[in-house]
């Protein structure tokens, strides 16, 4: 084991990181602030394919997705046809979820038009939290809420705007990841990173 990888198992986390790939994603995206349109696409998809499934599954996942989804063109993606469909579902690398392929396609229909009122996708979704991450300052997971009243405003306001596959306990796992929360533990590395205001000692909520 090199020093550096011996200084990067040496540091804390959050509990969940527990494998390589975990750890990579928590190290290098979950709770860091992401504003590229394309890539908050692909969090929209993959959170919603991840329903009722481990993200874990997902990461192992994830380059498959890439690969069968054009790399997450929101373009593309609005135009697979029934030929598309049955490829995906065909394909072993993705899970292969009839509704979750086709919310997929209206997602990303959905998603250009909110693009074309506003601009861009991160300038209406960033507005639920003001533009602004909301800085949290947990001590344990199990503090963590499944959904907030910033998640329930926008899972509603997706859905009107015919989004499917996001509740509010599926928009809020995406604010989670895209940092519009930072909901690390604030024993973790990672905390005063993306919360250069934090103190020593962290107000427990």
């Amino acid at each position: 084991m090199t020093s550096s990888e011996s200084s990067v198992n040496a540091l804390q986390r959050c509990h969940w990181a527990g494998n390589d790939l975990a750890i990579r994603y928590h190290d290098d995206e979950w709770g860091a602030p992401l504003h590229d349109d394309q890539r908050l696409f692909e969090f929209l998809i993959l959170e919603g394919a991840q329903a009722g499934l481990s993200w874990d599954t997902i990461l192992k996942k994830r380059e498959n997705y890439r690969a069968a989804f054009d790399h997450f063109d929101p373009l593309a993606v609005s135009r697979y046809g029934p030929k598309k469909v049955r490829e995906l579902l065909g394909n072993p690398g993705i899970i292969r979820n009839r509704l979750k392929i086709a919310s997929a396609i209206q997602n990303a229909q959905a998603f250009l038009r909110v693009r074309k009122e506003f601009g861009s996708f991160d300038a209406y979704i960033w507005k639920f939290v003001d533009g602004q991450p909301r800085q949290n300052a947990w001590r344990m997971s199990q503090q963590l809420p499944a959904h907030t009243p910033q998640s329930d405003a926008m899972s509603k306001d997706l859905k009107r705007r015919g989004f499917n596959f996001v509740g509010s306990t599926i928009c809020y796992a995406f604010m989670q990841a895209v940092g519009m929360v930072n909901d690390h533990a604030v024993h973790c590395f990672r905390y005063v990173e993306l919360n250069p205001k934090s103190q020593s000692h962290p107000k427990e909520h």
